[in-house]
């Protein structure tokens, strides 16, 4: 079996386990993940929600993306730091931010999306495939 992807919060409050390797990685610069971030854009990745298991009480606030979906952000109610993000349209996934990773250089980004919202002073790898949007499907 693989190594769990682990990770949490800033105070430890928030703890997460995950079985299995990520559905996608990406960089998003919509509006909402650069507020939520406080820079150019937010990077994450994306699981399978059968392998993940959570422990600690995170707070929840719901936003309504560009595309429609309503998309739940946690955080923790101690520290504050955001970790992880579901989304009522696709109940079978979990996000996590990749900074919330106990060993982040396992991130590996795939894609950049909302490549339509980018800032010149948050440059991101030219060689990932970008996306103006979400990539279909």
């Amino acid at each position: 079996m693989a190594k769990p992807y682990t990770g949490g919060c800033a105070c430890g409050a928030i703890r997460y386990s995950i079985a299995g390797e990520p559905m996608f990685s990406n960089h998003c610069q919509c509006r909402d993940c650069q507020r939520e971030s406080g820079t150019g854009h937010g990077s994450y990745a994306t699981f399978a929600r059968a392998g993940v298991t959570v422990s600690g009480d995170a707070k929840t606030w719901d936003m309504t993306g560009d595309s429609g979906n309503v998309k739940t952000r946690a955080f923790c109610p101690e520290c504050g730091l955001a970790v992880y993000m579901t989304f009522k349209a696709m109940p079978d996934i979990f996000t996590i931010r990749a900074a919330s990773l106990d060993e982040p250089a396992r991130y590996k980004p795939q894609a950049v999306t909302y490549a339509v919202r980018a800032y010149d002073w948050d440059p991101l790898d030219s060689g990932l495939t970008t996306f103006e949007r979400m990539p279909p499907g």
